[in-house]
């Protein structure tokens, strides 16, 4: 079963066109699991919605973590939560997902052209809007995204890193534009993952040409390198190469990570080589000429979880 999502990036007027005649030959994906349902909150003078899953056996006696998975431009929760599964990992490791919905389905990631909305304030909103209904674990909120989404957790690290204790972007990088004005108040958790191939967000960086909201991006490893500085990592970091158990599928991983930062956070980037504008045991949502290659050599979502899971503000 092939699910094809908009959670790429803004795609070029051809691509976006293909994808929306995609999508609507198979609406079914948007339904959501069972266990997840639809909440609305007032932000300012808009009315903002997200998506909300919680497992069926949770003990509200006991503090839970909170994910919140952002999707890509162009894409909607529904589909970033088919996509990811996150809600299925949360039923099995006992913690709350919520994937929130932009506003004309993009984010204000921090770059000239993103949509002046103040998406920040409404992940306090949402964030806020959650606690009060079930037993959150304050230090263990963690913030994931690809694309759009991805770009737009890394504003977040930027801004609620006293709140939110780790965050993992996938396909995605750091506008030129957040990185100058980027001062996190505390130490925080990076992951990124990002493939050498990825042709919209490019690993190298630059200039995005085929992306609606366009911008310029740091290269992914100065973005790493940023957030290794912020935590006063060590400037070394270690490498591995991840087992390539799908030889099949043209891709390598690599996985750097960088050790005795500030207050024991963590920050790695795992390079796919070959890789390309994909969530990482995703499906190839669209054509390998158009966005890539997606790796099998790894579940993007129980790695992220696996980051995640240790890291907590109070360390």
């Amino acid at each position: 079963m092939v699910i094809v999502a908009a959670l790429a990036v803004t795609l070029g007027v051809g691509v976006l066109s293909l994808f929306r005649r995609t999508l609507a030959i198979r609406n079914w994906i948007g339904r959501s699991n069972p266990g997840t349902s639809t909440k609305t909150i007032l932000v300012g003078n808009l009315t903002r919605s997200y998506l909300i899953h919680t497992p069926s056996s949770l003990d509200k006696t006991k503090p839970v973590p909170l994910v919140l998975v952002f999707h890509g431009g162009e894409s909607q929760p529904q589909l970033m939560e088919r996509y990811t599964r996150f809600s299925d990992l949360a039923d099995r490791e006992r913690f709350i997902a919520v994937y929130p919905e932009g506003v004309n389905k993009h984010w204000n990631d921090g770059r000239p052209n993103a949509p002046n909305v103040n998406d920040v304030g409404f992940t306090v909103a949402l964030i806020q809007d959650v606690e009060r209904t079930f037993n959150i674990d304050t230090n263990r909120i963690y913030a994931t995204g690809i694309s759009n989404g991805g770009i737009f957790s890394q504003r977040l690290g930027c801004e609620l890193s006293g709140t939110i204790a780790a965050i993992a972007s996938v396909a995605a990088s750091m506008p030129e534009t957040l990185a100058t004005r980027c001062k996190p108040s505390t130490p925080i958790s990076v992951l990124m993952i990002h493939g050498t191939d990825d042709p919209l967000i490019p690993y190298h960086g630059g200039l995005l040409s085929r992306t609606i909201l366009g911008g310029s991006v740091l290269s992914v490893p100065d973005t790493i390198r940023f957030w290794a500085t912020h935590n006063k990592c060590s400037p070394t970091p270690q490498t591995i190469d991840m087992a390539d158990r799908d030889p099949e599928d043209g891709t390598r991983t690599r996985a750097e990570s960088y050790r005795q930062c500030t207050r024991g956070v963590r920050v790695e980037l795992d390079t796919v080589e070959g890789g390309g504008h994909t969530w990482p045991g995703g499906s190839q949502y669209l054509p390998q000429r158009l966005i890539g290659r997606a790796t099998k050599d790894f579940d993007g979502t129980e790695l992220i979880w696996d980051f995640f899971k240790g890291q907590s503000t109070k360390q």
